[in-house]
């Protein structure tokens, strides 16, 4: 289990700060994907009509765990950066220690 404070003291690449700042972490999560994006217009073009699936399904699935990834923001100059980390099964963000 992994346990990440929700403040952390790190170096910050903003062209106002270039030192360590104290920095805001949360939990990066991807946004919903665009139904207008290049792929995804292709996918469904290629789709339409007779003919089955037209494109391979990824059924050998081999990972239990995902990879995290923090999202840092300065609390100086609001400049953001990504830090992903190991895998784990269970992430908690700024929890107790026992």
């Amino acid at each position: 289990m992994v346990n990440v404070p929700k403040t952390r003291k790190t170096f910050c690449k903003g062209k106002k700060c270039r030192k360590h700042r104290e920095h805001k972490v949360t939990q990066y999560k991807a946004g919903k994907a665009s139904k207008y994006a290049q792929g995804a217009r292709r996918y469904r073009h290629k789709q339409k009509g007779f003919g089955g699936q037209t494109k391979p399904v990824f059924h050998k699935k081999a990972k239990t765990t995902k990879k995290v990834t923090l999202r840092l923001e300065c609390k100086t100059c609001k400049r953001r950066m990504q830090l992903p980390i190991k895998r784990t099964k269970h992430f908690e963000l700024g929890a107790k220690k026992q």
